[in-house]
């Protein structure tokens, strides 16, 4: 064989061979064949051609093996028939023998329709018998539906006698039965299951399975139709057992469509769901019976495969089954359990977890003999080191005491206790997983059987009567958890505990407190691991307990007059501080505000003794307490009786102290939000704001110094806001006259002006309209201002009181509608640039409520909204295309119908495309966003003007108006249809051909990015003949860069779905009882794979239903007479397992980093295919924020602007222009000598020293060699240097 990539000797001089420059044509000059295929394929051959109509129909019925040898007169007769309908047959194509599949009306058969191209053989039969069927339908004037088939089906299931055709007849019989109306099948009953069950016993042992599976599935659907009283005879029952029968077969497929169809009879016969449908089927207790007597027949053989083949039916069946029946099967499951035999005591256990996770009624399943099976089933509890039987236990046992609490309350808690402790001693199994899955068992328990009941229990004490004493032994059992020999299960009991407080901390808290206090012993001890999950445990006991309860338990032992500062239960106040709610406000008030108040008095002591350290302790431990009070005011209960006494209080707070001015400013807003929940509540706080708002006024109106920083004020102004949603209206009137006397007095400062009227925005959604008319005055002059601020905030109020949905503000708006609409056309032209974006808010809730009269003004804002399109302000800029598009609703209101309504405001836009160039970009931006809001309501004229137009702007100089055409053209290949957009693209091609090259050259990305839409859209080559040749280097070039694109996209998604499959499982389980009797599709291939594999798969499979026995502990001897000896009996080898890895869920770099994204950048990673050019395009036009100003919109209420302090400051880093001027000083530099080399000693500084600082360069192996000499000159002259040294010494002790 000759060597591969080498050519045989004098090949080489035959071969055609590249010109030189042209190796990499795609396309070569000479295509003869190409030409030649085309010519065949477009063209009629000129000579007679053999290719006939009824070649074709043999050359098909050939490959069918339909066609069959006919008589001598019959083929003659034929042939005869042939040569009379030749000539029509060139005329007209003749039907072929699936003429009547392909057009076959009835749906039951498009499952077959779908796949009638497939290359099986038993398809093609199925094709072919019901071509053949819809053909004889149709002979004789049939209206193919389901009743039809089903008789031709059936007259043809009786004459065929081939397995295929049988299998083909049987298959289609299955699809229609379903179809058929009950009463055809039941008058048909006698009948139909003869012919069944005639070929069910014919092909029982046959070697092929494809009939009797479809036979058997068919029977099932027959008997499924039968009604009641059919079943009240002999025949149908005998038929029934004939189907149950099959379900111990030894065929795979046969076995699972005799199961298949049991259940479905069983638990899916129509007249189950009836109006008198009986509790269980008639045939249910027959079935019962034939499982038992199968298992009892199988014993305890080594294989027990018919065992697991029954057992694998029940799992299914025993919600069906009438409670005497369940408790037979009950028993029997039980006494095969006893085999100790792994697979068949996995089947039973899984029977049991699907006859508790049904929910079957009493009938099925009474909560007595529930409990019954609860109390077997710790007779075959797995040991500890079992790791998938134990998992199977669990969780069987919790969906029986799930359904038993269901069934009945006060048998399920007598049984709880018991599996408590259980699942606590499982908490000491050496594997995770159950101990996970032991605590999620407890966790479930405790949502669902005792949640539910805790409302109805009193008060729980240690000495309570039943069920509560049920409830003391479940704790108790828990609570032994957090002794030393669970101590590698701490995290897990600890997570129990934290549900436990959770649904039983309001009603068992006297039980707890003991619990509590070993708790925070427990968190006190050194090097405790598990501080986060005590803090949540304790937390979740403050939230239900209350704080009271809580710091009874556990004291916080600190009340001011402590000798030392240690504080070793100061970790109460965070946690107190996250998890408190509900409380009672009057436990604040009596027992944290003193001790506040002593803490502070402390602080204040030790910092006239000049002690700074132990006063910020104590300064932090008082602020610490103050934070308790937001927690307090969610939901507390006794808003009422409390707040009157508090409320003094935190006045003095927030007027005389700065520093728990915010903590309390928050505590009113929750208090305002989330406390007040009734109208007496709301009433009884609102009636101190005659005392708040003053005091809020004054701090907001205080210049920085005294009045705090920004956030502070900002958060005085929120709970300005939040008091006035429950303050009495004629009570902001009286605040809002004096806000307007102090506006207009001359003593006012600017800042107190400025203020003023933030505060006057605060206020005026909630005034009458007698002073919302003054106020209107009062701020009249302030929209002319020269005073920028003033401006802004005059256009704010009037913002405010557009957009309120309160009464008195939408009738001051429509009373003083003429005098806004000509005070704003007058301050026009002496608007402000920071105005602007409150002007455009205030202006859009105007065009709201105007109507066809008001159109003039409309029309004279058009030129201002389009020239703020490109304001320098975002709000603005989002203001402006807003209310442009509003506008637009507006003209539709105006007009009859839509299309007049955008063409009359449209004409309006046009205008400013001949104004100035920031005019006509102005213009092309707002014309994108009008033609993506209101595309459905153009024209299809008005819309290839518009495009028309934007094409000959192309052409254009300025590079701002053709930015904003480009843009238009993206956002029209994103919006317009490819049919209509079809007629244009021509045009459009060539505006962009035509640019200039300068133009070019600025907008070649997004050229390129409008061209890679173009050949999306339109195809490459279309793109590639319009555009001129200078634009066809660059679309080759987009095309590959396509092809890499998707290419590397597809391979990236197939990385991704490989590692989500290869990521192992939380929980290692080994097979499934479904994947352990898993079938092959194809039996053959299956025995022939089982032959091929021999002693090692034998071997395998031996081992998968292998069991251990565990020797005895410490050389003790296995008793076999212990009654828990079953638990020896092992399904998991044991013996030392490797740790596995832990799974992060990170990826990792090469170098074995972890990578871990942020969420945008994840985001931005999945959105990776998008267009990011279309992006900037609908940010331009107002429809998308960049990321900085989404995160600051997130952060800031729309309507508010920060304050001028409050941007973040530019800091200089990166290169260029960005580069840092000011050199940061090396470290150490501060100890270099100014006259010569090395570090000198500085007076009061720590000594310098020399090190050596780790560099990852030095690792390279070239370096290494380098490094290794400078370390040895060092070490030689440091040598040297205590050589002289040693000297000097040595002469000075002589001398």
């Amino acid at each position: 064989m000759a060597r591969g990539g080498r050519l045989r000797s004098g090949a080489a001089a035959k071969l055609k061979r590249w010109r030189k420059g042209h190796s990499s044509d795609s396309n070569p000059e000479t295509r003869q064949h190409r030409l030649a295929a085309r010519s065949r394929f477009c063209s009629r051959p000129a000579e007679k051609s053999n290719l006939t109509v009824d070649a074709v129909k043999l050359h098909n019925e050939l490959q069918s093996g339909s066609l069959r040898l006919e008589r001598t007169s019959d083929s003659a007769q034929l042939r005869m028939e042939e040569d009379g309908a030749a000539e029509a047959a060139t005329e007209k194509s003749s039907g072929t023998f699936l003429s009547g599949l392909s057009d076959c009306t009835n749906a039951t058969f498009s499952k077959v329709q779908r796949f009638w191209e497939s290359n099986s053989a038993a398809h093609k039969e199925i094709c072919a018998v019901l071509a053949a069927v819809t053909e004889v339908i149709r002979s004789r004037g049939g209206k193919e539906t389901e009743t039809e088939y089903f008789a031709a089906l059936m007259t043809t299931l009786e004459v065929v006698e081939s397995p295929e055709s049988m299998a083909a007849v049987a298959y289609l019989l299955n699809l229609v039965l379903k179809r058929v109306p009950s009463p055809v099948l039941i008058k048909k009953f006698s009948d139909v299951s003869k012919t069944f069950m005639g070929i069910v016993s014919s092909q029982a042992c046959s070697s092929s399975t494809s009939a009797l599976r479809w036979v058997l599935s068919c029977l099932a659907t027959l008997l499924r139709k039968q009604d009641l009283a059919a079943w009240s005879y002999p025949v149908t029952l005998q038929v029934y057992h004939g189907l149950l029968s099959f379900c111990v077969h030894t065929k795979p497929k046969v076995r699972k469509a005799a199961q298949h169809g049991v259940c479905s009879v069983l638990r899916g016969s129509e007249f189950i769901f009836g109006d008198a449908a009986p509790e269980h089927h008639p045939a249910a207790s027959s079935t019962a019976k034939f499982c038992v007597q199968e298992i009892e027949k199988a014993g305890g053989t080594k294989e027990a495969t018919t065992t697991l083949h029954v057992l694998a039916l029940l799992r299914d069946l025993l919600p069906c089954f009438p409670a005497a029946v369940v408790k037979t099967c009950c028993e029997t499951l039980l006494r095969v359990m006893t085999l100790s035999h792994v697979l068949v005591t996995a089947c039973a256990m899984q029977a049991f977890h699907s006859l508790f996770s049904a929910q079957a009624s009493v009938a099925c399943l009474p909560a007595e003999l529930n409990a019954q099976i609860i109390t077997a089933l710790y007779d075959y509890v797995p040991s500890t080191s079992d790791l998938q039987p134990l998992l199977t236990w669990l969780s069987t046992m919790e969906r029986a005491h799930v359904n038993l609490g269901r069934l009945q309350k006060d048998l399920c808690w007598a049984h709880l206790p018991r599996l408590f402790s259980a699942a606590m001693n499982c908490f000491l199994s050496p594997h995770s997983q159950v101990v996970a899955a032991a605590a999620r068992t407890l966790e479930t328990l405790l949502s669902e059987c005792i949640a539910p009941h805790m409302e109805d229990l009193g008060t729980v004490s240690a000495s309570a009567p039943a069920p509560a004493a049920y409830l003391c032994k479940m704790f108790r059992s828990v609570e032994e958890g957090l002794t030393y020999r669970f101590h590698a299960a701490w995290g897990e009991v600890l997570r129990v505990l934290e549900i436990f407080f959770e649904t039983c901390g309001k009603q068992c808290h006297p039980i707890m407190k003991k619990c509590l206090q070993s708790l925070c012993d427990l968190r006190l001890s050194p090097h405790f691991p598990y501080t986060a999950e005590v803090d949540q445990a304790v937390g979740a006991a403050v939230s239900t307990m209350g704080p009271g309860v809580v710091l009874e338990a556990v004291p916080l032992d600190i009340d001011g007059k402590e000798e030392t500062l240690d504080f070793p239960r100061s970790w109460l106040l965070p946690v107190l501080r996250d998890y408190v709610q509900g409380a009672r406000l009057g436990f604040f008030t009596s027992y944290f505000l003193p001790l506040a108040a002593a803490l502070k008095s402390r602080a204040l002591e030790f910092t006239q003794a000049g002690k700074s350290m132990e006063a910020k302790i104590y300064d932090t431990l008082q602020w610490q307490v103050w934070t308790l009070l937001p927690g307090f005011c969610t939901h507390p209960t006794d808003v009422l009786e409390a707040f009157k006494g508090l409320a003094r209080t935190l006045g003095m707070a927030i007027s005389e102290r700065p520093d728990l001015r915010p903590t309390v400013c928050q505590a009113l807003r929750t208090l305002i939000h989330k406390g007040c929940r009734t109208d007496a509540e709301r009433a009884e706080v609102g009636r101190f704001a005659k005392n708040f708002l003053p005091i809020l006024f004054n701090v907001y109106s205080q210049p920085e110094e005294d009045g705090g920083s920004n956030a502070q004020r900002r958060s005085v102004l929120d709970t300005v806001r939040a008091y006035l949603t429950i303050t009495d209206p004629q009570m902001v009137c009286g605040f809002l006259q004096k806000a307007s006397l102090r506006l207009t007095s001359p003593e006012s400062s600017e800042f107190a002006r400025l203020s003023i009227l933030d505060l006057v925005v605060a206020m005026a959604p909630y005034a009458d309209e007698q002073s919302l008319d003054s106020l209107y005055h009062t701020i009249q002059p302030s929209l002319q201002s020269k005073e920028r601020s003033m401006q802004k905030k005059a256009y704010r109020v009037l913002e405010e009181v557009c957009a309120a949905p309160h009464a008195p503000c939408q009738a001051f708006v429509r009373s003083h509608l003429q005098e806004l609409q000509a005070a704003l056309l007058d301050s026009l032209k002496s608007v402000a640039s920071p105005a602007k974006r409150p002007r455009l808010k205030c202006l859009l809730h105007i065009v709201k409520q105007l109507s066809a009269e008001h159109e003039p003004f409309i029309t004279a804002l058009v030129p201002e909204v389009i020239l703020c399109t490109k304001e320098v302000s975002v709000g603005a800029r989002k203001n402006a295309f807003m209310l442009l598009v509003e506008m637009g609703h507006a003209f539709i209101r105006f007009r009859p119908t839509p299309q007049e309504g955008m063409e009359r405001f449209l004409l309006l836009v046009y205008v400013g495309l001949t104004g100035s160039v920031t005019m006509i970009s102005c213009t092309v931006l707002a014309l994108t966003r009008l033609f993506f809001e209101f595309k459905d309501h153009l024209e299809l004229s008005v819309v290839e003007q518009l495009l028309q137009n934007i094409c000959l702007l192309l052409a254009s100089r300025t590079r701002d108006v053709v930015k904003a055409a480009l843009g238009f053209l993206k956002v029209t290949l994103l919006l317009v249809d490819t049919k209509l957009l079809a007629k244009h693209v021509q045009g459009m091609l060539e505006a962009v051909g035509n640019l200039s090259d300068d133009m070019r050259r600025h907008f070649r990305m997004k050229l390129r990015n409008l061209l890679t839409k173009f050949i999306r859209k339109f195809g490459f080559e279309l793109v590639k003949g319009l555009l001129p040749a200078e634009f066809h280097k660059v679309l080759v070039n987009l095309r590959k860069a396509e092809a890499r694109n998707r290419k590397q996209r597809a391979l990236r998604q197939a990385a991704a779905s490989a590692d989500e499959e290869e990521a192992p499982p939380a929980q290692p389980r080994g097979e499934s009882m479904e994947e352990i009797l898993a079938d092959s599709e194809d039996e053959d291939e299956e025995e022939l794979e089982e032959r091929k594999r021999g002693k090692e798969g034998r071997k395998q499979a031996r081992q998968k239903g292998q069991a251990w026995l565990k020797e005895g502990e410490e050389d003790e001897p296995l008793n076999f007479l212990d009654p828990n000896v079953s638990q020896r009996v092992l399904a998991t080898k044991p013996g030392p397992k490797r740790a596995r890895g832990v799974s992060h869920d990170f990826q990792v770099s090469e170098d074995g980093r972890l990578i871990i994204r942020d969420e945008e950048e994840e985001m931005h990673n999945e959105d990776e295919g998008a267009d990011e050019e279309m992006v900037d395009v609908l940010q331009d036009v107002g429809l998308r924020s960049k990321k900085s100003q989404k995160r600051r919109f997130r952060e800031e209420p729309d309507d508010e602007e920060p304050e001028a302090g409050s941007y973040p400051q530019y800091k200089a880093g990166g290169s260029g222009i960005h580069r840092q001027l000011k050199k940061e000083p090396a470290f150490g530099a501060e100890y270099r000598s100014k006259k010569g080399k090395g570090d000198v000693k500085k007076k009061g500084q720590l000594d310098p020293y020399a090190y050596i600082p780790l560099n990852r360069s030095k690792l390279n192996r070239r370096k290494r060699v380098k490094m290794q000499g400078q370390f040895k000159g060092l070490m030689k002259g440091a040598q040297r240097g205590a050589k002289a040294g040693r000297r000097s010494r040595l002469r000075a002790q002589r001398s």
